[in-house]
């Protein structure tokens, strides 16, 4: 009997050592996955998701949202392989993810070379949301300032930002593969800044410069005048060129008057990255001019394609 009860008992603590095991394992996973569904979602969706499955719509009085895209990103995609456009995004990106760290403010989306962030949501900041953006902004452009492609030598990404504050909704929309979105006129209206604004330069509305004002920040703006955003007609917009007290690496902007010259002298670099490779002994295809070159127009540099391609409705 004295046998039996100390096999009993040597069985029940093995067993709890087991349990305890396991339940350590299960811990581990559980916080895994939630460090994952953090990654994905803010805390309090995936808090609300847990819990009820499900979260209620909110609509916040005000928020900075900020775009950026790659100027010539197509064009670049031309001359690239899939690998490097996809390295060179992933490069780009994962240092924007370590500036977004440092300060107070979501990651909303990428989609393809766009890039979207948001202050002020899902947690409200009171004013300093349109702070956290300019401030984040000053510091991506450095940044780009520095970054060179690798498989293109020498030739300099250029990154349009545009920023905007107003009223905004929030919420989950689907059931599968959840993304937490904003609604409203305020993110067309950040969009269109992004859109209309020049490369390497911060296109800043003057909503957003009235809310960093309230908190007594001293940014530097220089005027741009009345600029036409499709769906709002004409308004006063700034560049945002520093902050007074701090210093920014930022890049010096193409020094060209309009776009169309600005796309000439894209496509020029593009030219001579291309002859570095060729240079290096790298692979490439050669570039072909198509026929508004000849009439004396701007070049429209293409990539051969298979002749007679058939389309179908």
């Amino acid at each position: 009997m004295d046998t039996l009860i100390r096999r009993l008992q040597l069985y029940s603590r093995n067993l709890e050592h087991l349990v305890e095991e396991r339940t350590e394992l299960f811990k581990a996973e559980r916080d895994r996955a939630d460090r994952l569904n953090f990654m994905l979602l803010p805390g309090p969706v995936v808090q609300s998701l847990k819990e009820t499955g499900r979260v209620e719509p909110e609509l916040f009085e005000e928020v900075t949202i900020y775009f950026s895209d790659i100027v010539g990103f197509t064009t670049i995609c031309k001359y690239s392989m899939p690998m490097e456009v996809v390295d060179m995004l992933n490069s780009i990106y994962k240092n924007f993810d370590y500036i977004l760290d440092h300060h107070d403010v979501y990651k909303v989306e990428t989609i393809g070379d766009a890039y979207m962030v948001a202050s002020g949501l899902p947690n409200r900041n009171g004013n300093h949301h349109a702070v956290d953006i300019c401030r984040m902004a000053l510091d991506i452009l450095s940044f780009m300032g520095t970054f060179q492609l690798q498989h293109l030598p020498g030739l300099p990404v250029w990154i349009r930002i545009g920023i905007h504050s107003g009223p905004c909704a929030a919420g989950v929309v689907g059931i599968k593969m959840p993304r937490y979105c904003l609604f409203g006129d305020t993110v067309n209206t950040a969009s269109r800044m992004e859109s209309t604004g020049m490369p390497l330069r911060i296109h800043v509305s003057k909503s957003a410069i009235d809310i960093s004002q309230r908190t007594g920040c001293q940014f530097q703006y220089e005027l741009r005048g009345e600029t036409y955003l499709k769906g709002k007609g004409l308004e006063t917009t700034y560049w945002l060129k520093g902050e007074k007290d701090k210093e920014y690496n930022l890049p010096t902007p193409p020094s060209a008057e309009n776009q169309q010259r600005l796309q000439a002298e894209f496509e020029e670099k593009i030219e001579e990255s291309l002859k570095k490779r060729k240079k290096e002994s790298i692979s490439i295809q050669e570039p072909i001019q198509s026929l508004s070159f000849k009439m004396g127009t701007l070049p429209d540099l293409q990539l051969p394609t298979a002749e007679n391609i058939s389309t179908y409705m």
